[in-house]
């Protein structure tokens, strides 16, 4: 069996079935990956105080979007300091 790069990514949340991940080697600002089913999308945290903004849409459709975007809201503090732990400021 291969190895999968996404696998070795931790997952920092998961909203609506779908996987959040911050990567360790991973550039500013501050921004999340978010994997599922056949899309990804990334979105800018705009830490500390949000909101999460779509940077880029692989295929996921507008409402599942909104969904990710209301999902990541009320947990934008902890994904700041997520992100700050692994890579130092925003």
């Amino acid at each position: 069996m291969g190895f999968c790069y996404l696998q070795a990514m931790p997952t920092v949340l998961r909203i609506d079935g779908l996987r959040v991940v911050i990567y360790p080697h991973d550039h500013r600002p501050a921004h999340v990956h978010v994997w599922g089913g056949r899309g990804e999308a990334v979105f800018f945290l705009n830490c500390p105080d949000g909101p999460p903004e779509l940077r880029e849409n692989r295929g996921f459709d507008r409402r599942r979007l909104g969904r990710v975007v209301e999902g990541l809201a009320p947990h934008l503090k902890d994904l700041c300091e997520r992100w700050r732990a692994i890579h130092g400021d925003y």
